[in-house]
């Protein structure tokens, strides 16, 4: 494993949900506080940007060449042609104060996602299923959502009580959740972002915990990449064979703390040992 390399400077506020577009060979991700979804090509370092209506939670590529981003009050279709955002779908117009918060693309095209109340005060954070146009509310009482992520077999859903720094499990089946259950707990910082490995092996970012905890798929703690910045935010895994771990971090409750961390709110980049499993495109 390599040490973690500063790709872009990007100097995000809240950077989070950084996802592998093969197609387009680049890294897309979303500065949540900014309203910025930013593209990171990996062959020429080529960098762009482009302002999001509000506050942005995630942006995941759609069959259709499309990305399905989670902007606050509903689900929109950017285009990276035109730059445009379109409605799609509105979430959660009975909760003004919620904001959408991370995704996920499960492999059969479904779009799974969290909502947070914006001053994490109130316990009104939910986990959420779009699929065939259809949304689900499948869990409540969040008060700041992370994830979620699902195991290599699809059997199981991960989803994160980032607050609480507990990472809970569900069995997952057609789309169906049961048995929720706490599968890990994160004593060294907030559970943030989660990934999976192509060997069930639980990838949980650490805000201000200096890196990412690592989980078996028996829950086991079994090892922390560290950072040289204390907000790491989300990990996923991209490049041809899926071993550049992409990682997001933010100066967001930490602004006093860039001095001594001058590199808060960039763009990593971490060379791992085991291959992640391939990024599914949103079926619409």
């Amino acid at each position: 494993m390599s040490e973690p390399e500063l790709v872009w400077d990007v100097r995000a506020e809240l950077g989070e949900g950084p996802v592998w577009d093969a197609h387009r060979r680049a890294v897309w991700f979303v500065d949540i506080k900014g309203r910025k979804l930013h593209r990171y090509g990996v062959d020429d370092g080529a960098r762009a940007s482009w302002d999001a209506p509000d506050q942005i939670g995630f942006a995941l590529p759609a069959e259709d060449g499309s990305l399905v981003c989670g902007v606050r009050g509903g689900l929109r279709r950017f285009d990276p042609e035109s730059g445009a955002f379109a409605l799609l779908l509105p979430v959660e117009e009975e909760r003004p104060q919620n904001r959408l918060n991370d995704g996920f693309v499960a492999p059969d095209g479904s779009l799974w996602f969290g909502s947070m109340d914006d001053s994490e005060t109130v316990r009104s954070g939910a986990l959420y299923r779009f699929h065939q146009g259809e949304l689900t509310r499948h869990d409540d009482g969040y008060l700041v959502t992370n994830g979620p992520a699902m195991s290599s077999d699809g059997r199981t859903l991960y989803h994160n009580d980032t607050v609480g720094r507990r990472v809970f499990a569900f069995d997952h089946a057609g789309g169906v959740l049961t048995n929720k259950r706490i599968f890990a707990e994160t004593a060294d910082g907030f559970a943030d972002g989660p990934s999976v490995d192509s060997e069930g092996v639980l990838h949980v970012a650490l805000f201000n915990g200096w890196g990412v905890a690592r989980f078996s798929p028996e829950g086991e703690r079994i090892g922390t990449i560290r950072f040289p910045v204390q907000t790491v935010t989300k990990a996923a895994f991209g490049g041809d064979d899926l071993r550049d771990l992409y990682c997001t971090t933010a100066w967001l409750n930490n602004a006093d703390k860039r001095a001594v961390q001058p590199t808060l709110g960039g763009l990593f980049r971490v060379r791992v040992e085991t291959p992640g499993l391939p990024q599914y495109r949103v079926r619409l």
